[in-house]
């Protein structure tokens, strides 16, 4: 889906939790860029990586994948996930769902181009040096299952796609669609 959408404040007000940081305002962008890293930095992610932009559960590691153990990194370079933290975090403010962790190929490059999202361009001043095939990339879980309807799923690595991927998109056809590090090169 393009990122039309700007997230507001987010804020964590359940008893007992930690509250989550400010999410800040969000570019009203079509290349899928958004903010762009503005923190100092994440424990164990790359230097440059947003710290104010993670939400609690993501930095508390309490987010699951599809299937069904820890959520991993999708991509540092280049950096993505809704909140510009390397993984597909998702939360209220991600109206577009960006969890499916995804090896992005020419065709659905094309694909999502076509429909008003430029993943290609670079915009610098978003620190965003545009995709290209074979990047990873978490895509919104609507684009996804619309580019497999149309025969141009990339294919999902599992692993780095968020759990709540499997509200839009059956599990079965992440499985189908699974990217398999031993038999590419890339």
């Amino acid at each position: 889906m393009a990122r039309d959408k700007e997230a507001g404040e987010g804020t964590d007000k359940e008893p007992g939790k930690r509250p989550a940081r400010p999410l800040g305002r969000r570019h009203a962008d079509r290349s899928g860029a958004g903010e762009g890293a503005r923190g100092a930095g994440t424990p164990g992610a790359p230097a440059g990586a947003p710290t104010d932009a993670v939400p609690a559960t993501a930095a508390e590691g309490r987010a699951f994948n599809v299937l069904g153990g820890p959520l991993l990194a999708c991509s540092f370079d280049p950096l993505t996930g809704f909140f510009r933290d390397g993984c597909c975090h998702t939360g209220p403010q991600d109206l577009g769902s960006h969890t499916v962790c995804a090896r992005v190929t020419e065709a659905f490059l094309s694909f999502s181009l076509e429909r008003g999202n430029d993943l290609v361009t670079p915009r610098p001043e978003y620190r965003f040096r545009g995709l290209k095939p074979g990047d990873r990339w978490c895509v919104c879980a609507a684009r996804w299952m619309e580019a497999h309807e149309a025969g141009v799923a990339p294919p999902v690595v599992l692993e780095a796609t968020h759990q709540a991927a499997l509200r839009l998109v059956p599990l079965q056809l992440l499985l189908e669609n699974a990217w398999d590090s031993r038999s590419s090169s890339a």
